[in-house]
């Protein structure tokens, strides 16, 4: 595959879930192990996406994406973690990839857990306050905002994506000096469950 500029790879992303958004997508058809065997030593990713494990959200799907495409990284409420930043790294040395995509999503649980924790002081285990401590610096300055709950929890969301974009832009050597060099670009996107389509916000 050439490889793509950030501008490029967005597009190719704009173009694959408006396809999947129009129910006409193009390479679904693709999705047969054995045509790809002669591609198992090498790959040639054009966008890193760290996403959400949430099942309803199948990355490759949304972007009408095949084998080989998308490196994909997923953890729920698409937090960066110190695993989730080695990985990224590992994306961008090994394969040169210039766009990285945040991508949230509607209805998360992530960030529905997280708003019950601050607000209701539920209990959750320690492996879930994993997560749930990265979130909070999203949600604790909305929470005094006393918005109804879906707003609260849209905004939530979006607050989410951004902080975890603003991350990995500061906290990575290597993203950052690949951003400076215009080698590499990072931005946030958010899916809706209910018409499929993702908004890309940064």
């Amino acid at each position: 595959m050439k490889h793509l500029n950030s501008t490029q790879a967005k597009k190719r992303l704009v173009d694959g879930n408006q396809r999947f958004v129009d129910g006409t997508t193009a390479l679904h058809y693709k999705f047969h192990p054995h045509r790809y065997a002669k591609n198992i030593q090498d790959q040639a990713p054009f966008a890193i996406v760290l996403g959400c494990s949430d099942s309803r959200v199948p990355i490759e799907t949304i972007f009408d994406q095949s084998f080989g495409d998308l490196f994909i990284i997923r953890i729920a409420g698409n937090i960066v973690a110190p695993s989730q930043m080695g990985s990224v790294e590992f994306a961008i040395s090994k394969f040169k990839t210039s766009l990285i995509v945040v991508l949230g999503h509607s209805n998360c649980g992530a960030i529905s857990a997280t708003i019950d924790e601050c607000i209701n002081k539920t209990h959750l285990s320690g492996s879930l306050h994993s997560i749930t401590n990265r979130i909070k610096p999203s949600i604790l300055p909305l929470i005094s905002l006393n918005l109804p709950n879906h707003e609260l929890i849209n905004k939530a969301i979006e607050v989410n994506i951004i902080n975890s974009v603003k991350q990995l832009q500061s906290q990575s050597p290597i993203i950052k000096e690949a951003i400076e060099n215009n080698k590499l670009e990072v931005i946030g996107a958010n899916y809706s469950l209910k018409s499929g389509s993702v908004q890309f916000l940064i």
